[in-house]
C-alpha cells in the first residue's frame, strides 16, 4: 500500500475543488465581506441624509447617530448571525436578518433621544439614514450571493461521502472518495494511515461514510476525533454513541460528530492564541535569545529540537522546542521519556525543562496555526505508556484531537506531566483531555492560563 502516494492524489483533488481554500476558510472572507458592506450601507445612508440635513442635526447627545448606531447595528448583526452558512444559502434569510439588526439600531436611537432628551434630530434625516440604508443592504445582499454563487457554486459547506466497502451515490453539492481503492482504512495502531486519511477529509465540513457493519465502531471512533462533522450510513438500529440522526438521500445517518467549535468560537480560541502568543513572544524574547545562547554554548547541534507530532483531527506537525538533551541522543519518535537523572540531558537542559522554558518555541507552532495556548498536549508517534504506544493503551486516545494541541492543558495544570509509567497515567491524561473538548470555553482557557504559571515549575517536569 503506498500510502503517500494515495494521499497526494486525494490532497490533490480537495485543493483543486476549493481553488486552494477550504469551504470555512471561503465562508469566513465571505462573512467578513457581507458585514463590511452592512457597515458601507448605513454609512452610505448617513451620508445622503447628511446631503439632506446639516450634520449638526443628526446627533444624539453631542455624538452622531452614526457613530452611535454602526456598533450597535455590528453587534446585533452578530447576534442575528446575518453573516452565517444560511443567510448565505439564501439572499431572502440574510437580508431579513441584517434589515432586522438595523431596525434594532434605529430603535436604540430613537431609545437613547428619549432618555437624554434630545429633541434637535432631524426626523427626515433619521429616516432617510435607515431607509437609504435598508436599500444599499438589499442591494449588497445581491453582491455577496453572486460572489457565493461564483466562487462557491452555490452551496454553503464542503460534503464528502467516503466509500469503504459500501456502495452508496453521493448528494448534489458532495465529493465523493472511495478510500478502499486506494488502500486506505483507519487504522488505530497507525498514526500514517490516520494522518492520510485525516488530509483526505480537512477540507470538508460534512462527511458521510458508507462502510460495512462490523467497521462502524472504527469508524465512530476515528470521526469523534477530528474536526469536522462526522456520520456514518445507518440501516439499523444501532446508535454507537451517535450525537443526533441525520438524513443521506432517502437513508438515515447516525450523527457522530459535529466537529467541537463553531465559526465564532473558532475566532474567539485563535484571537486569544494570535494575542497572548505575540504578547509572550515580546516579553519572553531576552529570555529566549539567552537561552538559545546558552545551548549552543555548552554543546553542539541545533538550539532548537523538532519533533513530528500528532495534532488537530489526527494530523501531524512539527513542533519546536528548545534542545534540553546532547544532540547524539535526541530521541525523534519519542519512544524514551527522559528519567530524573537522565544521563542525556545537558546541564541547561536540566533547567530549561524544570523551569518549562524548553517549551517557549511553541509559541511560533501556535502563530502557524499548527497549536493553541490551550489545549490536549500533542504527543510524539513513540509515546508509550508502559510498554504500549498510546493509541493502544487507551481507546479513547485519538478522540482527544479533536481540538488543536496546547502548549498548556487541563491534564497539566492538574499536575498529569512527566513519564507514563502505566496506562494509568495515560488514562488520567486523557480523561482531561476529552473533558477539557467536551466544555471548551473562552472562560476555561483564560483559567488554565493563570493556573498553568502555577506548575511551571514541577515535581514531575525532568
Amino acid at each position: 500500500m503506498n500510502v503517500r502516494s494515495d494521499l497526494s492524489t486525494g490532497c490533490s483533488a480537495s485543493s483543486e475543488r476549493t481553488g486552494g481554500l477550504y469551504a470555512r476558510e471561503k465562508r469566513a472572507l465571505l462573512y467578513a465581506l457581507s458585514l463590511v458592506l452592512d457597515c458601507f450601507a448605513l454609512i452610505g445612508g448617513y451620508l445622503v441624509a447628511q446631503e439632506v440635513r446639516d450634520a449638526e442635526w443628526l446627533d444624539a447627545g453631542g455624538a452622531s447617530i452614526l457613530v452611535i448606531a454602526l456598533p450597535i447595528f455590528l453587534m446585533l448583526s452578530i447576534a442575528r448571525e446575518a453573516q452565517s452558512a444560511e443567510a448565505l444559502a439564501s439572499r431572502t434569510v440574510a437580508a431579513r436578518r441584517a434589515l432586522g439588526a438595523l431596525l434594532g439600531a434605529a430603535f436604540a436611537i430613537v431609545a437613547i433621544s428619549f432618555l437624554m432628551d434630545v429633541e434637535d434630530i432631524s426626523r427626515l434625516g433619521f429616516a432617510i439614514t435607515f431607509a437609504v440604508a435598508a436599500v444599499f443592504i438589499v442591494f449588497d445582499k445581491l453582491i455577496v450571493d453572486f460572489v457565493f454563487l461564483r466562487w462557491m457554486k452555490g452551496s454553503a459547506t464542503a460534503k464528502l461521502l467516503i466509500l469503504d466497502g459500501l456502495s452508496a451515490r453521493p448528494a448534489k453539492h458532495m465529493d465523493m472518495v472511495d478510500v478502499q481503492s486506494m488502500g486506505l482504512h483507519p487504522d488505530l495502531g497507525s498514526p500514517v494511515v490516520m494522518d492520510a486519511l485525516s488530509r483526505i477529509i480537512a477540507p470538508y465540513d460534512r462527511v458521510v461514510v458508507a462502510c460495512r457493519y462490523e467497521d462502524r465502531n472504527l469508524w465512530a471512533t476515528y470521526l469523534k476525533g477530528h474536526d469536522v462533522g462526522g456520520e456514518v450510513l445507518l440501516d439499523r438500529d444501532i446508535l454507537m454513541g451517535a450525537v443526533a440522526i441525520g438524513q443521506h438521500g432517502e437513508l438515515d445517518t447516525l450523527v457522530l460528530s459535529r466537529g467541537p467549535l463553531n465559526l465564532a468560537n473558532r475566532f474567539r480560541k485563535r484571537s486569544l492564541d494570535l494575542i497572548v502568543s505575540v504578547v509572550a513572544l515580546l516579553v519572553f524574547f531576552p529570555l529566549m535569545a539567552l537561552t538559545a545562547l546558552l545551548i549552543r554554548l555548552e554543546s553542539p547541534g541545533p538550539v532548537l529540537f523538532r519533533q513530528v507530532r500528532v495534532g488537530q483531527g489526527n494530523r501531524q506537525f512539527t513542533m519546536y522546542k528548545f534542545r534540553s538533551m546532547r544532540a547524539d541522543a535526541l530521541d525523534a519518535d519519542g519512544k524514551q521519556s527522559a528519567l530524573r537523572a537522565d544521563p542525556r540531558v545537558t546541564r541547561v537542559g536540566k533547567f530549561i525543562r524544570r523551569t518549562s522554558i524548553d517549551e517557549l518555541p511553541q509559541l511560533f507552532n501556535v502563530l502557524l496555526g499548527d497549536m493553541s495556548i490551550v489545549g490536549p498536549r500533542p504527543h510524539a508517534l513513540g509515546s508509550l505508556a508502559g510498554d504500549s504506544l498510546f493509541w493502544e493503551a487507551s481507546a479513547h486516545y485519538w478522540v482527544r484531537h479533536a481540538l488543536k494541541p496546547g502548549i498548556t492543558g487541563l491534564a497539566q495544570i492538574r499536575g498529569h506531566r512527566g513519564a507514563t509509567d502505566t496506562v494509568d497515567d495515560l488514562e488520567r491524561r486523557v480523561r482531561a483531555d476529552l473533558e477539557y473538548v467536551e466544555n471548551w470555553s473562552l472562560a476555561i482557557d483564560f483559567l488554565i492560563i493563570l493556573r498553568t504559571f502555577r506548575v511551571m515549575v514541577h515535581k514531575n517536569a525532568f
